[in-house]
């Protein structure tokens, strides 16, 4: 006879074992974020690797040639944001002559209508400054596993495209075989999940791109396809990353332009532009396969960014799509897969037992009478 345990403790054990996973991978972070973003962009990438061995063509070749062309894409990438930043780099000194300007007379400002002094201001913009110390220097952490990425990225990839068959047979082996067809389903909902995520996101950022960078330019403002791109790319990290991405324009409207009317401009047209981008693009395109509620999102994109930087933030939604995915698929699991997903009820369960114990006791009154 199966021995039953007592909620509190089942629930203890469950509580515990999740904390100890997610202090894992905040331990393991630097090796552990490579090897996600290596993965979601092997399963992107193999596709274009099955076409090439259909043409028989060699595994490594292949699996060289598809590299190659991944490298080549986002070193364009990189070179037209370069070029827009030399660009950027040429004004900057006009810029900060203009920013040092504006930032005086906002202290004049303050000290006329708030009586803060010049030196107290001077005080608090240090203590502020300290305080952001642990963030700037987890930032510039970030950035330098950014770089380390840049090299690790490619050898992870190649090496899970080389030994794809290798994982998905140990994965199978793992479970019985009478579970075999499950684990089939898992595998390719989650191949599909990611595909349609990372292609769709790349639509969206190349919509949004257009969007913000004509949006700029029709209202005159500076490095309006730089602001525009960069707009975009921040506009990858859910919900956060969109406040970020209007800050920038409207930062350097307020440097470059006199008045207040192409910031509260810039505002209106990237509501506009979000408006779009999050019930149209975003469920169209993006969220065809990865169909998590807002809540949820904000939630475990918050949790990705306290465990694992900005790398986090990225990561979380995919992951949370797969935990969705598995979810679904379990018997025990299933109310957490509906917890994440988008789909609301009209009535919640107590509602429904309400409902049917009054009609059972309604019928049995009947009977009685």
């Amino acid at each position: 006879m199966e021995k039953k345990y007592p909620f509190f403790l089942r629930s203890t054990v469950s509580l515990f074992g999740i904390m100890l996973f997610v202090f894992m991978l905040y331990i393991l972070r630097g090796i552990m974020v490579p090897i996600a973003f290596s993965l979601m962009i092997a399963i992107l990438l193999n596709p274009l690797v099955n076409i090439l061995l259909r043409k028989k063509i060699n595994k490594v070749v292949a699996i060289s040639i598809t590299l190659l062309f991944a490298i080549a894409f986002v070193a364009g990438l990189m070179f037209f944001v370069s070029s827009q930043m030399v660009k950027f780099s040429d004004n900057l000194p006009v810029l900060e002559q203009k920013f040092s300007s504006l930032f005086h007379s906002l202290q004049l400002w303050m000290q006329n209508t708030y009586s803060l002094t010049l030196a107290k201001q001077s005080q608090l913009i240090s203590e502020a400054g300290n305080s952001l110390k642990p963030f700037i220097g987890q930032t510039l952490g970030t950035l330098f596993g950014a770089f380390s990425l840049v090299f690790l990225l490619p050898i992870y990839i190649f090496l899970m495209l080389f030994y794809k068959t290798l994982i998905l047979n140990f994965l199978y082996e793992v479970f019985a075989e009478k579970n075999s067809t499950q684990v089939g389903i898992v595998l390719q909902e989650t191949k599909n999940a990611i595909q349609s995520y990372m292609v769709g996101l790349l639509f969206e950022a190349i919509i949004v791109a257009l969007l913000n960078s004509v949006a700029l330019l029709i209202l005159g403002v500076q490095y309006a396809i730089l602001l525009g791109v960069l707009g975009a790319l921040l506009n990858v990290l859910p919900y956060i990353g969109g406040i970020i991405a209007i800050a920038l324009p409207v930062l350097i409207a307020t440097i470059t332009k006199d008045g207040y009317t192409t910031q509260i401009a810039i505002i209106i047209a990237y509501g506009i532009i979000q408006f779009i981008d999050n019930n149209i693009l975003v469920p169209r395109i993006v969220s065809s396969k990865v169909k998590i509620n807002a809540l949820v999102s904000v939630i475990i994109v918050l949790l990705g960014g306290a465990v694992w930087g900005v790398s986090g933030m990225f990561l979380s939604i995919p992951f949370i799509a797969i935990l969705k995915i598995i979810f679904d698929r379990v018997e025990g699991l299933r109310p957490w897969g509906k917890l994440l997903g988008t789909e609301i009820p009209f009535y919640h369960k107590g509602q429904l037992w309400n409902r049917r114990k009054k009609r059972k006791e309604s019928l049995i009154e009947h009977i009685v009478k």
